[in-house]
């Protein structure tokens, strides 16, 4: 390193996320020392290897597809910045359809090869125990789900004890526009206004008796995901599964999170729901909404059928499915500023899961964000986060503010819901008029030419 050379900048976690940071950081030519505790001998209990970006779970990284999926739209936007997880993805991929799975070692290994042949990156195995040295003046935290306790430690020394999150008790969430409001009904019950003074902040599907004792059998009934010998993740009351509720008694959910009183079907007011679920938004621009109470250990499969048995959701589509499993994340609203750094401590950047974002994609897409955005600090250029209109823009709105205060802020995938809504297309480039069942499709693809120039225009002016 001559004497001209900027100073490095330090990336703790070698995970998609910290693999893509030091990457990023490395290509505009500032040095990185990336270090991974796996490397050292220091084990968790999910990694079987010390290879950087090991994948631990499933070797898909989902649909490809980048003009109807929002996941293969994140993937084109990587591509076009150079990503190090898109190339080893797309070099080491094997037959999935639709899907880009990967050979996963010789994923890793291909993501470990060209970092520790890089001439800017240096490979350190040791474990960060608490915060990072008070001297390293530029850090991406990249530790991932399974943060160790000294790091999360320190973490919450600094932002204080209701800052971290340890497990995800997560209810579905619903696009918006896939409700059927011929059903449901907006309204909150007893019309009470909450702190932004709306009296009809819940949207209410209404159940007769035969209709929840259906719903009832079928959530006994369903195929349960089991917890990892890993996850440790405890049972508290105020989060229980719906089926456990419902194993708990026929009528717990009545008087639960589907109790019916407070609230009038304005189509029908004289008779009153057996029960009622209720949705509440999600996010700032009202295009998601949650399913008040229903987290869930059903497999993802069973969830979208039983649930769209509820009257008003019989063709939800679905942001995100329920869970309930271990996982580290920061309350990263509150935390972090758009430029993913910790607001108590702002030579610290986090990337990955631990800032609230689920799946393999949107942890390195984080990770890429904060390496450019780390080294352009480092290098005088200051450089703010894609627009919205993109799918990486997105998620770091999603994370650092378009949560809507003053609910619980739980980790998410990147979506179609999470990007400024367009309206649906009427006619197509030639002027033909597209049939209603295809204007939702018609509008993703719009949605997504709509990231792609965006993003490559943010990337040329910086």
């Amino acid at each position: 390193m001559n004497a001209s050379s900027p100073s490095p900048i330090h990336v703790v976690g070698g995970g998609l996320a910290g693999s893509e940071a030091a990457w990023q950081i490395a290509e505009a030519g500032v040095p990185v020392i990336l270090h991974e505790m796996r490397r050292a001998g220091v084990k968790t209990d999910a990694h079987q290897t010390d290879g950087l970006a090991e994948l631990v779970c499933s070797n898909s990284f989902r649909s490809d597809d980048w003009e109807y999926n929002a996941v293969g739209l994140l993937h084109a936007e990587m591509r076009e910045l150079g990503s190090i997880i898109m190339a080893a993805g797309d070099a080491h991929q094997v037959p999935a359809g639709g899907a880009l799975a990967v050979d996963r070692d010789g994923f890793s290994d291909a993501v470990t090869k060209r970092l520790t042949h890089h001439p800017l990156v240096t490979v350190v195995g040791e474990e960060i125990a608490g915060l990072p040295p008070a001297e390293w003046d530029s850090v991406v935290v990249a530790t991932g789900p399974l943060t160790s306790p000294a790091m999360a430690e320190a973490i919450l020394a600094v932002t204080g004890e209701e800052s971290l999150s340890f497990f995800d008790a997560i209810a579905p969430i619903v696009h918006a526009d896939s409700i059927d409001f011929d059903v449901a009904w907006r309204q909150s019950r007893y019309d009470k206004a909450g702190p932004g003074g709306d009296a009809a902040a819940y949207v209410n599907c209404p159940m007769d008796k035969a209709q929840y004792d259906a719903f009832v059998d079928a959530l006994l009934d369903g195929p349960k995901a089991e917890f990892k010998d890993w996850e440790h993740v405890p049972y508290f009351d105020g989060c229980l599964p719906i089926e456990v509720m419902a194993e708990r008694g026929r009528e717990t959910l009545r008087h639960g999170p589907m109790k019916p009183v407070g609230l009038t079907n304005p189509r029908d007011p004289t008779v009153k729901a057996h029960a009622i679920v209720q949705l509440r938004q999600d996010n700032a621009l009202g295009t998601l909404f949650n399913m008040v109470g229903f987290q869930t250990k059903l497999k993802h499969g069973a969830q979208a059928e039983i649930f769209r048995m509820i009257p008003g959701l019989q063709n939800a589509q679905f942001a995100r499915l329920g869970g309930l499993h271990r996982n580290t994340f920061l309350n990263s609203p509150k935390l972090l500023d758009r430029q993913l750094r910790l607001k108590a401590l702002p030579r610290l950047r986090f990337a990955g899961q631990v800032t609230g974002v689920e799946g393999y994609v949107e942890s390195a897409a984080l990770g890429l964000l904060a390496g450019r955005l780390a080294a352009a600090e480092r290098l005088g250029r200051p450089l703010e986060a894609p627009p919205p209109e993109t799918a990486m823009g997105a998620l770091v709105g999603h994370i650092t503010g378009g949560h809507l205060e003053g609910s619980k802020f739980q980790p998410m995938n990147v979506n179609y819901g999470l990007l400024p809504p367009l309206e649906a297309p009427r006619v197509d480039d030639e002027g033909k008029r597209i049939p209603p069942k295809d204007r939702g499709r018609a509008k993703k693809r719009l949605m997504s030419v709509r990231a792609l120039n965006a993003l490559k225009a943010w990337r040329d002016a910086a």
